[in-house]
This record gives structure tokens, sequence and C-alpha cells, in this order.
């Protein structure tokens, strides 16, 4: 079939990191501004997530606005399961960051064993769709709980946190323009490095001056991130006839 996700570009990490901060803000304004809790947002989310998910796997060909609306429900619905284990279940930030590190390394490694190859370029089977998809879901929780766990915990607080995150990402980058380090396994460390970014910027916006946030009402930054991500799709994007550029080799 036809791939359907987008070219791997500077406007896609972009894009990427609204999509992340946006997952973040609009996970505390359903489970704490208005006050649902954690087990009844993330039933909302993933009701939304399975329905935009079922589209997206029926459609025949490459919808930004689809995509990236998919996108945004796994942010917002891994936001809300980290945050269900960490502080409902009571496994705390480094226990749940390695259960979720765990299980995205079983979905990768079960991809590879599968199709050959984790690669973000060949998603032209039923397969590699639904790998990717896990993948995409199961890394934006654990990128929420690192990011939570670096921020709360570690003492660096959410300025530190994006500063470590964006370094990390740094690196990723080096290594993808300077070694021949698989490109398909550093995708996936740059979409799970995107997470926490993303995660300690939005708590940045959101969070009371007191816990060294801004302390700007999730509910408006939501909004304001969606609108950013509307543009920035519009912009950049050429629709469904785009098709996704090689990034090379991806094993």
């Amino acid at each position: 079939m036809r791939s359907k996700v987008p070219a791997v570009t500077l406007a896609f990490w972009i894009t990427k990191i609204c999509a992340t901060t946006a997952g973040e803000t609009g996970g505390d304004a359903l489970s704490m501004t208005l006050g649902l809790g954690y087990a009844v947002s993330t039933f909302i989310f993933l009701s939304v997530l399975i329905a935009l998910l079922a589209i997206q796997i029926g459609s025949r060909s490459y919808r930004p606005f689809l995509y990236w609306g998919v996108i945004i429900a796994t942010t917002t619905t891994g936001t809300t399961i980290s945050d269900y284990l960490d502080r409902t279940a009571g496994l705390g930030y480094p226990k749940s960051s390695l259960l979720l590190l765990g299980a995205v390394l079983v979905v990768l490694v079960a991809w590879r064993l599968t199709t050959g190859s984790v690669s973000v370029t060949a998603i032209t089977t039923r397969p590699a769709e639904i790998f990717y998809w896990a993948a995409i879901l199961l890394s934006n929780t654990l990128g929420t709980a690192l990011g939570d766990f670096v921020a709360d915990s570690s003492g660096l607080g959410f300025e530190g946190g994006a500063i470590l995150f964006g370094a990390a990402l740094t690196l990723i980058a080096a290594a993808y323009f300077f070694t021949r380090a698989s490109r398909g396994w550093l995708f996936w460390a740059a979409f799970v490095m995107t997470r926490p970014l993303g995660a300690t910027l939005g708590d940045l916006l959101t969070k009371p001056r007191a816990e060294g946030g801004m302390e700007f009402s999730p509910i408006i930054s939501s909004l304001l991130i969606a609108i950013a991500i509307v543009l920035l799709v519009a912009l950049t994007d050429r629709g469904a006839e785009q098709e996704p550029a090689e990034i090379g080799p991806a094993t």
C-alpha cells in the first residue's frame, strides 16, 4: 500500500515537539484543570485515539491533518497513562520509566523481527503500520514519564529538563549526520526524546510560579499550540500526494 506517513524533515520535528507540548498541556487540562482525574481522562483520550487511528489505518493515502491528529491523540493519551502509572498506581517515575522503556524495546524488536526493519520510510504494509503506531503511543508515554522524572525528581526543574533533553536531541542529530548508526533506531531515539522535551516545555508553561512554571492556563495553552500546529502543517505539508523522503537505510 502507499505509505501514509510524512517525510522526516526539520518541519516534522518542529511539529512533533509542538504536538508533544500540546499533549502535556491537553492532558493536564482534562485531568487536573477540569478535575476528571487520570483514569477518566485516559478513557476519553483513548477513545478519541482509537477512533482517529481506525480512520488513519483505513485510509488509502497520507492525510496530513489526520496523521497529526493521531499523533496529538497519542501524546494526550500517553500523558494521562503515564500520570496514572506514576501517581494513581503508585509506581513512581523510575519504575514506570523502566517499565515503559521495556515496552518500547519489545515493540521495536518485535517489529524488526517481523518485518526485517524499523524504518519509518517503509510503512507500506499493515503489520508495519500497526507496529509504527504502537511504538509511537508507547514512546510518547515513556517520554512523559522521563520528562516528569527529570523535572520533578532530579532537581533540574523544567528549564533544566528542557536543556537536558535538547542536548540529547543534539547528540542524536550529530550521530545521524556524522556516523553510520541505524537511521531507524536514531529516529526512535529522537522520537522518544522529543516527548520529554515537550513535556517539560508544557509544564514550564502551565505549572505554578512557585514550582518554576509560568502559570498559564492549560486550556488556553493547548488551544494556542493547536493553532500553531495547524499553521505548521498547512504551511509545510504538500498534502496527500506527498511521498515520504528517504533518510537512508534504517534497520
